[in-house]
């Protein structure tokens, strides 16, 4: 099983707060983490410990940050030889997450503004050697476009974690097999205000006026919502006994979904697979500690 992955790496600062702070205030009696993040960087780690070969493309800076994560990427066994140094620093992600688990992140991009269409073209053979090619969006647009049109062109099959959501053009449509957006995500996707109250079912219709691929729209507690040719599946959430930190669900529901689809899983099972990867990952504070690995997803599909 070949995936390759064109995403983002980042270190994470994480915080603890009992609450959110408002506008203006200063709020004590945090508790202080640093460590690994970026879409990509997670996906990638997702996906390898759960059995895949990965290849990854990122970009980080020649400094402690990406020092790091390239020894991240040596103990999961990434092959993150592609990955490129760039004169700018290793992207920061700040995350403040609260007693209930729900988060708030800023982020500054550094290196990753300097990934290049170049750094694609030097990626092409990864590309052309997996068996799906995984792209999110925290990484230049058009470096996300033209990985996904590297693939389509050589024949292999694409998964878009369009997150951060934005318009894409109408030609990188049918460069996409897979979608897999929140509500939020779809709602931006489709031209609608992304705090909006349409229906999963109602999102599925939107994305399908501009896509023909297959959608898995995730929904948190509710589950996720499937739909290819025709054919449209509500999968039951997994759930666990409590959240801790729901950081790194989403992108260690990718890593899940793309092994799951690599290895010929029938679709709605390889959504409850993913299902299970990201439930494990919001029982655990932090996102590497938290990602699976394949006896922890067993153990929530058995219960």
């Amino acid at each position: 099983m070949k995936i390759a992955v064109v995403g983002s790496y980042g270190a994470g600062l994480t915080m603890q707060v009992p609450r959110m702070p408002v506008a203006g205030e200063t709020l004590a009696g945090g508790q202080f983490a640093s460590g690994h993040g970026g879409k990509g960087s997670n996906q990638a780690v997702a996906a390898a410990r759960l059995g895949a070969e990965v290849s990854f493309l990122t970009a980080v800076g020649a400094d402690q940050f990406g020092a790091a994560a390239r020894q991240l990427w040596a103990d999961e066994g990434v092959d993150a030889s592609r990955v490129r140094t760039a004169d700018a620093a290793t992207m920061v992600g700040v995350i403040l997450v609260d007693d209930e688990g729900e988060n708030r992140i800023a982020i500054a991009p550094g290196a990753l503004d300097e990934l290049s269409l170049a750094d694609v073209e030097g990626f092409a053979d990864r590309i052309a050697a997996a068996d799906l090619t995984v792209v999110s969006l925290e990484i230049p647009l058009p470096v996300a476009l033209a990985a996904l049109r590297t693939a389509h062109e050589r024949g292999v099959p694409t998964l878009l974690n369009p997150a951060p959501a934005v318009a894409l053009p109408d030609e990188a449509w049918e460069w996409i097999d897979v979608l897999t957006p929140n509500a939020s995500e779809a709602r931006v996707l489709t031209g609608r205000d992304p705090d909006g109250t349409a229906s999963g079912d109602e999102l599925v219709d939107l994305l399908r006026t501009r896509y023909a691929g297959t959608v898995v729209l995730t929904l948190g507690a509710e589950g996720a919502l499937v739909d290819r040719d025709g054919q449209r599946t509500r999968v039951a959430p997994v759930t666990v006994p409590r959240v801790v930190d729901t950081t790194g669900a989403g992108d260690a529901f990718t890593g899940a979904l793309a092994v799951a689809l690599v290895r010929g899983d029938d679709l709605t099972e390889a959504v409850r697979f993913a299902a299970a990867a990201g439930a494990h990952t919001v029982g655990i504070a932090e996102v590497i500690p938290a990602l699976p690995r394949p006896d922890d997803v067993a153990a929530l599909l058995r219960r």
